[in-house]
């Protein structure tokens, strides 16, 4: 079982805070790497009563403390934030994001990070929030350019070590692990972690002590009163920060939109006992957020209540499933679960299959089980699909989908528009107002979210009294300053998005995009030809290849109008008194005849011809 964040306020009075070593899964340190981040990072006990010990920058010190979001605005996922203070650069969480639609044929979207790369030596540590993908999902490719100390609690570190262990690295991560409570020393930052409830176990907040004063990151998080494993979000620790004093919070605004508070995790497991009552006789699949845990665990405890046995599918589910149970944040009861490969064992209504897919994402195995294409499991009218989540903004459609699918093949179908099978894990309006009121900042940021989530989070800081012109919304790689004079938005550092297609990481750019783009719109022709440039005639062809564009058999006449048009062209460029341009001869090749394409159709397919010369 996760240990539990001591709050015995009794022991806080002490004077002086115990040190510790942090724990290290790396068996050896890569010595190519600067060793100042290791050496001067320890992890102590927070002793929130006594004054810090860390030092403040006098009032002639002019150094800015910078905040640098790479990630996590104006968007949803790809969340990482950059903290730096002279010659000392902290990053919060390392996320990943997943493309838009006119992104075509790519895998996850992960932030730029040129800006710590060319920092390298400034970094003294990565701390991740919690252990959700678009807070540490882009860490495997981080980390093949940087190796920076890394800090999570254990659930986190070990859904991060799961990761890990399917690449490459050039050489070992330095993982610590830490608990709520705990605060690590990072160069000139003091990092404290604080706990808050969330869809996943084992979330925190942080709190980020600096020569300028007290920064809060609330990383994801909801007040959680019946919380299904731990206790609820450290309210006592976040009013005693405000009552110090703090210079920025930088708080989630995924659901500022929403009025009222979010309902509880056990809200859920109230359904799915009304549903497991109501089908005895269908077998249940429950496809969810692999990293939801507590849902996990609500599914297996109702599943076994009602004497079913419980499979799982999807890789990330049984990764998560498996870390979880080994690191003792789950458990299932004796006989519960069976492998996938067993099920037909089983008659429909002893079974629960808990899988991946509640996306839509294509190659799922949600998704595979519609579309008839997984090789386990065949879903038809015994059967119940019950999606324990909301579609991510932007994935309504793959969704939707989806359940058409489902319908189509006579499976009952049970969303969250139909019963209330998920709630969120972020803060909806009221709790978005306590984080405020508990931590009192002077200055304020939105982060995690689009536009009109920041621009309603900052509506409510408003409404709690803060300035407006105290209220900075940033976008991706534009620098916060603050100093003695105040808060300011200064100079833009490069950022973005990087996008990894397959095992391609970085190397598909906007031409590219552009170019898939125009393939998927209007299709390919391409032109075959043979020149010999000496005796000035045509060996071959031109043969013309139609994909995408139009069915070549039923367009025999505009495939040979088009084959004249590039003939003419050859002879034209061919013909001329001296040298032979072969460039221009491509180029004119391909610009005739897209005009014409373009004045018989009214479209515009790529064009691309191939010129031998003999």
């Amino acid at each position: 079982m996760p240990k539990k964040e001591k709050q015995n306020t009794e022991s806080r009075k002490t004077s002086g805070a115990r040190t510790a070593r942090g724990k290290s899964s790396a068996s050896s340190k890569d010595k190519s790497e600067p060793r100042r981040a290791a050496s001067e990072t320890t992890k102590t006990k927070s002793s929130p009563r006594k004054p810090r010990s860390e030092p403040r920058a006098g009032k002639n010190d002019t150094t800015k403390l910078r905040i640098i979001p790479l990630g996590g605005l104006n968007e949803i996922g790809k969340n990482m934030t950059v903290i730096e203070y002279g010659d000392d650069i902290i990053v919060v969480d390392c996320g990943l994001g997943f493309p838009d639609e006119d992104m075509l044929g790519i895998d996850l979207v992960i932030p730029d990070i040129t800006y710590l790369e060319n920092n390298r030596d400034k970094i003294r540590g990565i701390f991740l929030t919690h252990g959700h993908e678009d807070h540490i999902g882009a860490m495997p490719y981080v980390l093949r350019s940087i190796n920076p100390p890394v800090y999570g609690t254990r659930l986190t570190l070990g859904i991060v070590k799961n990761k890990l262990s399917e690449f490459s690295l050039p050489w070992d991560p330095q993982l610590n692990e830490v608990s709520a409570g705990d605060t690590i020393k990072a160069g000139v930052f003091s990092v404290e972690f604080i706990r808050v409830n969330h869809s996943i176990a084992d979330a925190c907040c942080l709190a980020i002590n600096t020569p300028r004063g007290m920064l809060v990151h609330t990383g994801d998080f909801k007040l959680d009163l019946t919380p299904i494993e731990g206790e609820m979000m450290n309210i006592t620790r976040l009013g005693e920060l405000g009552k110090r004093g703090v210079l920025l919070l930088m708080c989630e605004s995924t659901n500022a939109e929403r009025a009222g508070y979010t309902p509880s995790e056990r809200k859920v497991g109230q359904s799915l006992e009304y549903i497991f009552s109501t089908n005895a006789d269908k077998r249940i699949i429950v496809a969810t957020f692999s990293s939801n845990v507590h849902r996990v665990q609500q599914i297996i405890d109702t599943s076994a209540r009602h004497g079913r046995r419980v499979a799982v599918t999807g890789r990330s589910m049984i990764n998560i499933v498996n870390a979880a149970v080994e690191l003792g944040y789950m458990n299932i009861p004796s006989g519960t679960l069976v492998d996938i490969n067993d099920i037909k064992r089983y008659k429909p209504e002893q079974l629960t299959l808990i899988t991946t897919g509640s996306q839509g994402e294509p190659m799922s195995a949600l998704y595979r089980m519609a579309y008839s294409d997984h090789s386990q499991v065949t879903l038809g009218a015994q059967d119940l699909v019950v999606l324990s989540s909301s579609a991510i903004p932007g994935n309504e459609k793959t969704v939707s989908r989806v359940i058409n699918e489902l319908c189509r093949r006579g499976v009952h179908v049970l969303h969250d528009s139909s019963m209330e099978v998920h709630v969120s894990g972020h803060a909806c309006q009221e709790e978005l107002k306590l984080m405020q009121a508990l931590t009192k900042p002077k200055y304020f940021m939105p982060i995690h979210g689009e536009y009109r989530h920041m621009t309603a989070n900052r509506e409510l800081a408003l409404s709690l009294g803060i300035e407006s012109n105290n209220i900075f919304i940033s976008d991706v790689g534009k620098v916060l300053e603050i100093d003695r004079k105040g808060a300011r938005f200064g100079e833009t550092v490069q950022a973005g998005n990087v996008l990894v297609d397959g095992y391609s990481v970085g190397d598909i750019g906007n031409i590219v995009l552009r170019d898939r783009k125009h393939l998927a719109e209007d299709g390919l022709v391409v032109v075959v030809a043979s020149v010999d440039l000496q005796d000035k005639i045509l060996v071959s062809g031109p043969e013309v290849v139609s994909r995408g564009f139009v069915y070549v058999r039923e367009s025999e006449e505009l495939m040979d109008e088009v084959r004249e048009v590039a003939i003419n062209t050859l002879f034209e460029c061919i013909s001329g008194r001296g040298k032979v341009d072969k460039i221009q001869i491509k180029n004119r090749v391909r610009d005739d005849i897209s005009k014409f394409l373009m004045s018989k159709t009214k479209r515009k397919p790529m064009v691309l011809p191939i010129i031998m010369y003999v």
